[in-house]
């Protein structure tokens, strides 16, 4: 009988559950792989191979996301009346930002939005991992928000998933860190490139908007993703380009200056975009609790699409009717599923309120609690923009010649886009590439670049870089500034175990001198709120007088220093202020006031001097 209980024990003790099978095969085939790696690919060749993977996996991602986000609006919207307004409108926005909040919050636990300012941040800083859970999360949420009516684009979380694709791979095969941050790029140039059947573009935008630099060794495996990704998309969807679009007039020299007023135009709606959705971001932020939020962005986004049913989603079906439309019988169409229906009069009204509103529509939807990005939204506004720039052209007979509607459509999305993103050469691309435009190439890059210098006179940044300036995280070309930005706050302060309270005697503030090589002292209340400090030269004089101890108060010794910083100050302001005010150490408090610790300036200056070290290295 014990014999059977102990063979039983060992049986139960040996035998491992089937995941626990599973992770040990998959460990032992990741090992194999690396010892088949060492002994017969280079480093060069492996990140080709890699490369590879990452745009097949990326373009797979991207159908699916396109595919679930098709699926959720036709089944939602199929029974619709085209004659009127559609109630349902009212409540679909609604249910799809609460289901995306209850993912994020219940499944996720983690911030998944703003997906391109994430990976700018994480390029820009030389770092490389994105956790494994976005490499399906934001596709999941995304596709949810936006089926149900999101009024923003599944590009920016699609981009996401491809980086973190990218990262993932890049740690189970241990790669370096410079490795795998060209991996993080490679997932992002396959994301743009498998979602929009746009090689060039997804390059591009690496480039030019996460600012990777470009060597021949980071470009073939951006290419190789780019390429990858977009054949997979080609094989699956077909070689059509992402949008239809038939060339309505050659490229005509005397239309030049509509060109550039278009490209302005452009610049100032992107401008508009831009200040108004980091105003309402502020908002949102300011609201505080999830359900707030959810409620505002939720009535703003319902109303609007009830109102103007092109909100809905993406918008892709308004741009294919302003690429295509060859008259007024198409263009009213616009009006559909809405209660401007009819109102054949009213349709330049009509969309001057889209593109009004269309921030409002996309602010609500991220700042609800949705997910999505903005290239749909530049896209979409940018076509209408176009549309209604040529109309209203053709309508007064400026300069006495008439100019295409749906060139100037297409046209409008490259100058928004390269506005909005401050990236006229991904404008340029993308749109080319969208439509099969190349014809109109030169006209493309008049747009794009009257829209950039128009939108940069006002805004030196993107709406990406924008949030990360906000933050004192924006990397830029200035050296000290950018090291700045790399420095935390955690590597220069120095915490302290022991602190004084101002009941304490000078007996005690010389027996804590006595055990430590510190010269301040912080001076705290029971709240652990600062309130002072005691210099050790200040009071050196006294130290030695032992028949002083019990005369003398710390809240008699100590006094304000010239200036206190905050935990969520930037490494910027802090140097500032150690310039300002000519002190070599400063208390630093958090947001409640409780001490934290000091910041010595020589800290500061020896940190500067390691990571300035690690730049060069690189």
């Amino acid at each position: 009988m014990e014999k059977s209980q102990s063979s039983a024990s060992n049986k139960s003790y040996v035998s491992k559950p089937r995941f626990m099978k599973k992770s040990i095969s998959f460990r032992k085939l990741l090992a194999f792989l690396l010892h088949w790696k060492r002994r017969n690919l280079s480093d060069n060749q492996f990140m080709l191979a890699i490369s590879f993977f990452v745009g097949i996996f990326t373009a797979f991602a991207g159908l699916t996301l396109k595919w679930c986000i098709e699926q959720i609006a036709h089944f939602l919207t199929q029974g619709f009346v085209i004659t009127g307004g559609n109630w349902p409108y009212l409540v679909y926005p609604i249910v799809g930002i609460f289901l995306t909040m209850l993912f994020i919050q219940y499944v996720v636990r983690d911030d998944i939005g703003h997906g391109v300012t994430k990976i700018l941040f994480a390029i820009a800083r030389k770092q490389s991992k994105i956790r494994l859970h976005n490499t399906w999360t934001s596709v999941a949420a995304s596709a949810i928000t936006i089926g149900f009516g999101g009024s923003v684009g599944a590009e920016a979380p699609i981009v996401l998933t491809g980086s973190a694709i990218g990262s993932n791979l890049g740690r189970a095969f241990r790669l370096n860190k410079k490795q795998m941050m060209l991996l993080v790029g490679c997932g992002a140039a396959g994301a743009v490139a498998g979602i929009f059947k746009a090689p060039i573009a997804g390059l591009v935008f690496v480039l030019e908007v996460l600012m990777i630099d470009l060597t021949m060794t980071s470009l073939l495996p951006l290419l190789v993703s780019c390429v990858t990704a977009a054949g997979v998309t080609f094989a699956v969807s077909g070689t059509s380009p992402f949008f239809e679009f038939s060339i309505q007039d050659a490229f005509v020299v005397s239309r030049i200056p509509a060109y550039v007023l278009l490209g302005i135009t452009c610049g100032l709606v992107a401008l508009y975009f831009t200040r108004t959705m980091n105003w309402l971001e502020g908002i949102f932020r300011k609201l505080g609790g999830r359900y707030k939020k959810l409620l505002l962005g939720s009535i703003i986004l319902s109303a609007l699409i009830f109102l103007f049913p092109p909100l809905y989603g993406e918008g892709y079906d308004l741009i294919t009717l302003l690429l295509n439309g060859h008259g007024e019988s198409d263009w009213m169409n616009a009006m559909d599923r809405s209660l401007f229906y009819g109102h054949n009069n009213l349709l330049l009204i009509y969309l001057i309120l889209i593109v009004l509103f269309k921030v409002f529509a996309a602010t609500a939807t991220n700042g609800g609690g949705g997910c999505g990005g903005i290239f749909a939204p530049s896209l979409f506004l940018g076509c209408i923009c176009g549309f209604v720039f040529s109309r209203i052209w053709n309508e007064y007979a400026l300069l006495d010649f008439s100019v295409p509607e749906r060139n100037f459509a297409m046209l409008g999305m490259c100058g928004l886009m390269s506005g909005v993103m401050h990236a006229p050469l991904t404008g340029i691309f993308l749109i080319a590439e969208l439509t099969g435009g190349y014809a109109l190439f030169m006209p493309l890059m008049i747009v794009a670049v009257a829209s950039y210098l128009t939108i940069k006179a006002f805004e030196p940044h993107s709406i990406y870089a924008m949030r990360l300036a906000q933050r004192g995280e924006l990397i830029t070309h200035n050296t000290d500034r950018a090291i700045l930005t790399l420095m935390s706050m955690d590597s220069v302060i120095q915490h302290y175990s022991n602190v004084l309270y101002p009941d304490m005697t000078l007996d005690d503030v010389a027996r804590q001198a006595s055990n430590s090589k510190n010269h301040v002292f912080p001076v705290v209340n029971k709240q652990m709120q600062f309130i002072g400090a005691v210099y050790l030269d200040d009071i050196r004089h006294l130290i030695f007088r032992t028949e002083l101890y019990r005369q003398f108060h710390v809240s008699q010794l100590m006094k304000k220093p010239e200036a206190i910083l905050s935990i969520n100050d930037s490494m910027d302001v802090v140097v500032s202020v150690f310039d300002r005010t000519r002190a070599w150490t400063l208390p630093v408090v958090n947001a409640e006031g409780e001490f934290v610790g000091f910041i010595r300036k020589s800290a500061v200056l020896s940190v500067y001097r390691q990571v300035l070290a690690d730049l060069s290295a690189e």
